[in-house]
């Protein structure tokens, strides 16, 4: 008889029932039930994540004109913050290969899963593209124009042209066929993708610019409007990374 210990560590090893699972469940040891039931659970968790990543690849292939069609999928990073860029993505898969399994809006994700997913993405993607859009367009256009132009920017920069454009959220300024999709971070493994690469790329930037001004703490705050962003504003005025046309920085220079 294996002891819990060995169970233990054959189980973690174990990706489908058996008849060694099967034998466990008969098994009276409450150790060896309490591990059978956080396998079982485990399992579970894991065809979950496999139906979602199914629902997004079916959902992407929901918006094709023809099964040869290339669908890109876009995304933003950093609209709402008072400083910083904003940083889009493009993104377009041909093959969906087990280690995508789990790639969900960035928002849903820690930052080391985002990472994680953000290396698996560039391995596996047909082809992706990255946008910064600078904080003097975003004070020039204003923040939605100039996210607009970046997501578009990303779209021209993809070396294979996509025939259908996923886009979260908005409208591009394109001939090219394209849907705006609602919270499409959540339903199109695309989208998805493209928001991990926009928000990875983004809090790498704001990393390097908190080396630069580290009384704004934008390694933790990433330029959004925290307490002691707000603090250090008032104390140290703006930086040249701050937006001029967000509030409270626009009545500060005022």
């Amino acid at each position: 008889m294996l002891t819990i210990k060995a169970i233990s560590e054959q189980l973690s090893s174990t990706t489908e029932p058996n008849e060694w699972t099967n034998e466990l469940m008969n098994d009276q040891r409450s150790g060896v039930q309490k591990l059978v039931a956080s396998w079982l659970k485990r399992l579970e968790a894991q065809e979950k994540v496999k139906l979602e990543h199914e629902e997004k690849i079916q959902f992407d292939n929901s918006h094709k004109q023809t099964t040869s069609d290339l669908v890109a999928g876009i995304d933003e990073a950093g609209r709402g913050p008072l400083a910083g860029p904003v940083v889009t993505a493009a993104v377009i898969f041909k093959d969906y290969p087990n280690e995508l399994f789990g790639i969900n809006d960035s928002k849903q994700l820690s930052r080391s899963k985002r990472q994680h997913f953000a290396e698996i993405i560039k391995k596996h993607a047909y082809c992706y593209s990255i946008h910064i859009q600078a904080v003097d367009q975003i004070d020039t256009l204003n923040i939605y124009e100039a996210t607009r132009l970046s997501m578009m920017r990303s779209v021209d920069s993809l070396s294979i042209e996509p025939q259908v454009l996923l886009v979260d959220a908005m409208k591009l300024p394109t001939a090219t066929t394209q849907h705006s999709i609602i919270k499409g971070d959540a339903k199109s493994l695309a989208i998805a993708a493209a928001s991990i690469l926009a928000k990875t790329t983004r809090d790498e930037l704001m990393d390097e610019f908190d080396k630069m001004y580290p009384e704004y703490h934008f390694a933790k705050n990433a330029g959004y409007g925290t307490a002691l962003h707000i603090e250090a504003l008032n104390k140290f005025g703006p930086t040249p990374i701050h937006r001029r046309s967000f509030e409270p920085i626009k009545s500060m220079i005022s």
